[in-house]
């Protein structure tokens, strides 16, 4: 099908309840023909509504001291219910402490769930989907005590790409954003240019894509930190978006185009850059052979948040997870000071509880580190090495396995 015709037909999208404006599957995705809320609850006044969008929130029994807040966009064909379900951000969000908000898209508005990244009237500044999102959060940080210093938001393909417009037109709002499957900012005002970078992102300069998310708002810095996924399968959006997007922020925050540290994170690629201060501030995942999704998988302590279904993939990595760590979320859990093992050299492993590595005092305009940080370091930003008495772990380990008192 020609592109002009691929406009025409998605010209007609608010007619056609059986595309989901990203490819032809159904309208309502992933358990969302169900009228399932899980843990969600809405809250119905927020203040100013002008994009007319949903709210949707989870809050924890317990939240940490100074709680953050990780905003999480659907994506196409899919609801906020449906997303979480599938993503695990509550399950993350009671096992870590923090609140969670999921702005949820009309069906009125857009009749296959899609937010409006590209619609003008929709991503400036104070308008439309936009400036909703910043009042429900406003409405989170004020009745749950949110750390204004540690609000965070991701997204999936059209939630993902509302996920650029928020960070380009809140910048001061959030200390950090994780963009999957998305587009970056600034790059459509109407469907034809839409459809076109879906396709094929046009070729822009580092500099012309920076400026686009400066020109967003008055804001000049520090500016959010910034997680990118993207599947090399993926017919829905070109990968070649993962690229802009990360050269987009680069821009932003004056970093080379050349990664400082290239690794395999559970099967991988993984990228990472760096600013002065030894704070990661740009990574990439790219998910080889994945299509149009969020990648799902045991996360690093062995847990699995989400399941499978439209657009949410099983690919051996939890990108939740990740992005929860990126976010510095992850960092502070309790581990069990001892193990029960069944191999006799398994035993002879010193079973106590790990290192805690304090990261640098930054000053308060820098975003926070994670507690525990496991992404490179510069040479001369490594941590120092806390000493470990020997022969008081070995003394534990035999302890653990019986074999002394």
């Amino acid at each position: 099908m020609s592109l002009a015709k691929n406009v025409e037909f998605l010209s007609r999208l608010p007619k056609l309840n059986g595309f989901n404006g990203f490819n032809g599957f159904g309208a309502y995705g992933f358990i969302s023909n169900f009228n399932y809320r899980g843990p969600l609850v809405e809250v119905a006044d927020f203040g100013p509504n002008p994009g007319s969008l949903r709210m949707f929130s989870f809050v924890p029994d317990t939240l940490r001291k100074k709680p953050a807040l990780v905003v999480v966009l659907h994506g196409c064909g899919q609801t906020a219910a449906g997303y979480d379900v599938g993503t695990g951000w509550s399950d993350l969000a009671k096992r870590y402490g923090f609140a969670l908000l999921m702005p949820e898209q009309r069906a009125s508005n857009n009749a296959n769930m899609c937010f409006s990244w590209f619609n003008p009237a929709d991503t400036a500044r104070e308008q439309g989907e936009a400036r909703s999102i910043r009042q429900m959060i406003a409405r989170m940080v004020r009745d749950h005590k949110i750390d204004p210093e540690r609000v965070y938001i991701t997204g999936l393909s059209a939630g993902g790409a509302m996920t650029s417009v928020m960070l380009a037109t809140y910048p001061e709002v959030f200390a950090g954003g994780a963009i999957i499957a998305g587009l970056p900012f600034g790059i459509a005002s109407n469907l034809r240019e839409a459809l076109s970078g879906m396709m094929q992102p046009s070729a822009r300069s580092a500099r012309e894509l920076g400026d686009l998310v400066r020109g967003a708002s008055n804001h000049r810095g520090p500016w959010p930190k910034l997680s990118v996924w993207h599947g090399t399968a993926d017919r829905t959006v070109s990968p070649a978006n993962a690229n802009e997007i990360v050269k987009q922020w680069l821009d932003v925050h004056r970093l080379p185009a050349a990664p400082m540290s290239t690794g395999i994170v559970d099967g991988y690629p993984h990228q990472v850059w760096w600013n002065a201060d030894g704070a990661t501030t740009v990574e990439s995942y790219t998910i080889t052979d994945m299509a149009h999704g969020t990648p799902l998988g045991l996360a690093s302590n062995e847990e699995r948040y989400g399941a499978e279904g439209a657009f949410l993939i099983e690919a051996g990595i939890s990108s939740s997870y990740h992005i929860a760590n990126f976010f510095g979320l992850t960092g502070r859990v309790r581990q069990p000071e001892a193990v029960t093992v069944e191999s006799p050299s398994a035993k002879l492993i010193p079973a106590v509880s790990p290192l805690s590595m304090s990261g640098p005092d930054l000053a308060k305009g820098l975003r926070p580190l994670p507690a525990v940080d496991r992404r490179p370091e510069p040479p001369h930003q490594q941590r120092p090495r806390r000493t470990v008495d020997v022969s008081a772990v070995i003394s534990r380990a035999l302890a653990a396995a019986g074999l002394t008192k």
